[in-house]
């Protein structure tokens, strides 16, 4: 059974963390683009995890530039509209390394589609690699390929560098029962299984990423970013917004 408005739990501390930003995310109050003042926000979040030796990996969204699914719904094939999708991922992940690389955390983009004049080329061994010498890894480009979401990307890559915990930050404080931004009465779980998540077709990431996650036992966070600290806490053990785990409490 789930847990609504319970207390939090905690965990032990998070040796190795995959943390994914949505492309909207990077847009702050603008209506497109991609704010300097919020990559530094995201930056200044991420150094104290440097500092306690936490190993750190994101995945990019590409809302704030293009979105596939919005492409085809206006005719485009959904192939060529995810593929530009995926290249507006690059983007974003080239202005957050140099946010990062600005800030003093040495950073590196690897894509899943290969252009090496720009980026390093996605390969397992390279990202771990960079994890363990201390560099933070922007995963870029999804999964590499057409009709999967980053939100698949991000378990995918997490489930492959054998993070601790996916942290996937929203607008809101974590799940809720109904859209909050919407709904005043709108109910927030502290904790929920997979199976509640597919069962309740609750929004929080698209069913294949959760159904990857279920089937490997993979943890998710899902929290507000716009609270400083909040990676902070996530990565200490806090739930901060909701857990979704195999089993709820």
């Amino acid at each position: 059974m789930s847990s609504e408005n319970g207390q939090a739990e905690t965990r032990g501390h998070a040796q190795r963390v995959l943390l994914k930003l949505s492309g909207e995310a990077l847009m702050g109050a603008a209506a497109f683009g991609i704010s300097t003042e919020v990559l530094d926000f995201v930056a200044a979040e991420l150094k104290p995890l440097a500092g306690m030796g936490v190993q750190t990996a994101l995945v990019i969204g590409a809302g704030n530039i293009f979105r596939g699914v919005a492409g085809a719904s206006g005719g485009m094939n959904r192939g060529a509209a995810d593929n530009m999708g995926m290249l507006a991922t690059v983007i974003n992940a080239l202005a957050l390394k140099d946010s990062l690389d600005r800030h003093g955390l040495p950073a590196r983009v690897l894509s899943a589609i290969p252009m090496h004049t720009v980026c390093e080329a996605y390969a397992r061994e390279a990202a771990i690699a960079h994890l363990e010498a201390g560099r933070i890894v922007i995963f870029a480009a999804g999964t590499g390929n057409p009709y999967f979401t980053t939100d698949t990307a991000a378990v995918l890559r997490g489930l492959e560098i054998d993070a601790d915990l996916v942290c996937k930050a929203t607008r809101v404080d974590g799940v809720y029962d109904k859209d909050p931004l919407k709904h005043a009465d709108a109910v927030k779980f502290d904790t929920l299984s997979f199976d509640e998540v597919l069962q309740r077709r609750l929004k929080v990431m698209d069913a294949a990423a959760i159904s990857l996650a279920m089937d490997n036992r993979k943890k998710i966070m899902v929290f507000d970013m716009n609270i400083p600290g909040n990676i902070r806490k996530a990565v200490s053990g806090e739930v901060v917004g909701t857990l979704i785990r195999g089993e709820s409490s």
